[in-house]
């Protein structure tokens, strides 16, 4: 990985949010001036530098590309042109969507010639050259010098708004380009509107087809500048094929120094809706104000930790991953409640309880959930009541939502991840018999009572065929279903939590079912390689067998390989530490996962295998919790080196500064549950698992007004290894503690050495 270190000045000024961030921040410590926008913009990161505000509806930012893998966000660094600034986008995923409303100011004549093929067009005729000396961001905030125009664009947002401010030369030929066609990725038009209401405002609606198979989105703006209008609608060969065209192209002259403001505000549910989020949340022409705001609103986040550390770059990361952590889920009710269901049908709702979307929980049920679950807890049952809604609405928990689309993306159901954790941790202000039935719900393999919308090709991804046979036969064949490995190991864990939920209700009969599908784990072991592995429908293991090998999405495996995949027994440690033959065996065994060749096989090596220590993959969510498997058979010591390791050789303060797709907050709750010391290996119990803290102290200030402080002693780089601990003043002995502790508030004292020590180690 690039160590290259991007030089970025932040301005401090002090900032509000959404329902979770709501605490007046210090005067003190403005925490926007430690985040650095551009970590993971470059590399596979997949993140933006756009202004938004936590959680928002709207992600007003620039875009710099259109096609490719790294074009996922719509922005990456590594890019020299702007096309313009669209209004929504993903940050971290792997795969695309959005980039709608996109606009562009522009001087002189309008050029919208449509040049070259689409796969290998990235940049609009219009797109103008910028450099990164003029560019600029902080939380809520962007700003970009336009080369081509001589324009300073500048963006800010609310949770629903956007507003646009930008500094033009003197011209009589001054305008912007509003693009309805422009999408990221090879998103299909399939309807677009647009109507000038008068010589200011503007309406327009489009619908695309692409990851969400059905993205309904209204867009409602308003100048600050009267402007003449032409409209353009025809259609352009793209391939083999004609695709539809649509642009507003504004004009105007321009003073020298003229800003024009542009406010702009989307919807899911219809025109009215759109406006309805303007005019509440953009009454007026105040620039520096919804700024000033929305550093608030970020602040209000950030100040959930403190860190002490005399660290830049490490607080750098900090602070930014827990910026990354508020991205999403993203808001989805409109201003008056009304909202879009999983059945695409606009719904009533409570504006004060609001629906929200974009909830990647193959990701984030490992380390996402878990943070929430201590910095607002509040917040993770909001997103519980939103998924049982979504359950409710069509038929089943969407296991990727997208815009209220089920996009059938990635394996298991880890709503019952999220339940269960919740709920033993005493957090239960949802429906939780609902939810329960939403979980057994998951776990079945019946595609009745499906939303009617869902298209009848996406019903095998949405339920998989390979719980039917866990379900009827204990174990997932290989020869009848894709990634029958990775998919049987995950629903063996969320049985598992589907089993602490029946045996806290009294569901004794499911209590005992599941239970015993959360050791179906075990059907897929193989004693002689020692290796979880394939295993078809008569028994057979999968030959020939290649550990380090790799076809993505087409193997027994999901973005991984045995050496993986192998380890995910989140919820039976004991167990697995059995089958590989007590602890001596699983130390050596886990010890081989880091120290063989990082060499991969295979014809279409998964992209996302990235960040390797060995055959340990950090750049993916599968390995995340492996580090900390040596706290469970008495070498503490070596999770502490590993975590060591990841933490300064896997996290950077620069563009390249992750090892994979950040993944909707998932890669940077990581980084900050362990560096400040901990990490939860198995959502559902509330325990965590001590690692190595790299600050100097971390405060978490929990929402009752309590703290519970990790406090280290003779902390550096070299001295990474724990030489004791105590909890409250009490010696703690095991390498582990509960949630109950963090609630309670309190101090972890952690004495730190320069050589390995036996602390955490079980009398034998």
């Amino acid at each position: 990985m690039k160590q290259n270190l991007l030089a970025i000045a932040f301005l401090g000024i002090s900032l509000l949010g959404l329902n979770s961030c709501t605490q007046p921040a210090s005067k003190a410590t403005d925490y926007t001036a430690y985040v650095n926008p551009f970590i993971g913009t470059g590399g596979h990161g997949h993140t933006h530098p756009g202004a938004m505000v936590p959680h928002g509806m709207i992600q007003p930012g620039p875009d710099t590309r259109i096609h490719g893998w790294d074009a996922s966000s719509g922005y990456y660094y590594d890019d020299n042109m702007i096309n313009g600034f669209a209004h929504t986008r993903l940050s971290g995923t792997g795969c695309a969507d959005f980039g709608d409303f996109l606009l562009m100011p522009t001087v002189g004549e309008q050029s919208i010639a449509y040049v070259g093929e689409k796969e290998d067009k990235n940049n609009c005729d219009y797109a103008s050259a910028f450099s990164h000396d003029k560019e600029q961001a902080e939380p809520g905030y962007y700003s970009v010098f336009l080369e081509r125009y001589g324009v300073q664009a500048e963006l800010t947002a609310t949770e629903r708004t956007a507003l646009h401010r930008y500094t033009f030369p003197a011209s009589e030929k001054s305008g912007f380009i509003l693009d309805l066609d422009y999408a990221i990725q090879e998103q299909t038009n399939q309807l677009m509107e647009v109507e000038v209401l008068n010589e200011t405002t503007v309406r327009a609606y489009k619908r695309n087809v692409w990851w969400a198979y059905r993205q309904d989105i209204y867009f409602y703006a308003e100048f600050s500048k009267p402007f003449t209008y032409e409209v353009v609608r025809d259609t352009v060969k793209a391939g083999a094929k004609e695709e539809p065209r649509c642009k507003l192209l504004l004009n105007f002259a321009t003073t020298e120094g003229e800003q024009i403001l542009v406010k702009a505000a989307v919807s899911s549910v219809d025109y009215e809706g759109a406006e309805k989020n303007l005019k509440a949340e953009m009454p007026a022409w105040d620039f520096e104000g919804t700024r000033t705001t929305a550093k608030q609103k970020w602040n209000d986040c950030l100040k959930k930790i403190d860190i002490q550390t005399t660290d830049a770059d490490q607080r750098a990361i900090f602070y930014t991953s827990l910026y990354h952590a508020n991205f999403s889920p993203n808001l989805f009710t409109d201003v008056d409640g009304r909202y879009l269901g999983m059945d695409l049908k606009v719904h009533q709702g409570d504006v004060n309880d609001p629906m929200y979307t974009i909830f990647s929980l193959w990701d984030t049920f490992r380390a996402l959930h878990p943070l929430v679950s201590i910095i607002d807890p509040q917040q993770n049952e909001a997103y519980i009541r939103s998924l049982i809604k979504k359950g409710e609405e069509g038929g089943l928990v969407p296991k990727w939502d997208c815009v209220s689309n089920y996009t059938g993306c990635m394996i298991g159901y880890h709503i019952a991840s999220l339940v269960a954790d919740s709920y033993t941790k005493g957090y239960r202000n949802f429906d939780v018999e609902a939810a329960y039935k939403a979980c057994l719900r998951s776990a079945e393999y019946d595609t009745t009572g499906i939303a009617p919308v869902v298209p009848k090709w996406l019903y095998p991804y949405i339920m998989p065929i390979a719980r039917y046979y866990k379900n009827e036969i204990g174990y997932v064949p290989c020869d009848k279903d894709n990634e029958a490995v990775a998919k049987a190991l995950e629903y063996a864990y969320d049985d598992w939590c589907i089993s602490v939920m029946a045996d806290a209700l009294g569901d004794k009969a499911n209590a005992e079912k599941y239970s015993k599908f959360a050791k179906g784990y075990e059907n897929y072991f193989d004693p002689e390689t020692r290796f979880m592995r394939g295993k078809d429908s008569k028994g057979k293991w999968r030959t020939p067998f290649d550990p380090r090998r790799s076809t993505h999405r087409a193997d027994d495996y999901c973005e991984g390989n045995a050496y993986q995949w192998s380890w995910f027994v989140l919820h039976d440690v004991d167990g697995l530490v059995n089958l590989l033959g007590g602890e001596e065996a699983f130390v050596d065994k886990l010890d081989s996962l880091f120290t063989a060749s990082s060499e991969m096989t295979g014809e279409e090596v998964s992209a996302d295998i990235s960040g390797l220590i060995g055959q340990y993959a950090h750049g993916n969510e599968p390995s995340h919790h492996i580090t900390h498997l040596y706290n469970y058979v008495n070498h503490p010591w070596k999770t502490q080196e590993l975590v060591d390791s990841v933490l300064y050789h896997q996290y950077f303060n620069a563009p390249d500064g992750l090892s994979g797709n950040e993944d909707c907050g998932q890669m940077s709750a990581w980084y900050i549950l362990n560096s400040m010391g901990f990490y939860q290996v198995c959502p559902g119990k509330p325990v965590y698992s001590i690692g190595r803290p790299i600050f100097e102290e971390a405060t978490v200030n929990l929402p009752d007004g309590k703290t519970f402080v990790i406090r280290t002693k003779n902390n550096s780089k070299s001295h990474k290894y724990i030489e004791s601990v105590t909890l409250n003043g009490k010696p703690l002995t095991t390498p582990f503690f509960t949630h109950n502790d963090i609630v309670q508030g309190g101090v972890m004292e952690i004495t730190m050495t320069d050589q390995p020590t036996h602390w955490g180690v079980s009398a034998q």
